[in-house]
């Protein structure tokens, strides 16, 4: 259930941390991490580690997105080229 849950967050918001989607969902980290190596597995999501900084002190995250998804246009006018 975590899984679908988890895809179509990510469809909605777009790219997001692992943390993000944890506090979104009401799920816990460990949950959402285990969820996202399998869809990254399967080839659902893309991945990468990233590391920030939190007064000083190193965070390991994971930042993903859909794989192939591209969301529509905003609406209203588009600049001149």
């Amino acid at each position: 259930m975590s899984t679908a849950t988890i895809l179509q967050h990510l469809k909605k918001h777009g790219q997001l941390r692992d943390a993000e989607i944890a506090q979104a969902l009401g799920l816990g980290l460990g949950v959402v991490r285990t969820s996202l190596d399998a869809l990254s597995a399967s080839g659902e999501i893309a991945c990468c580690n990233v590391t920030r900084y939190n007064d000083g002190k190193p965070v390991q995250e994971i930042l993903c997105r859909m794989s192939g998804y591209v969301p529509p246009a905003a609406p209203g006018r588009k600049p001149k080229s």
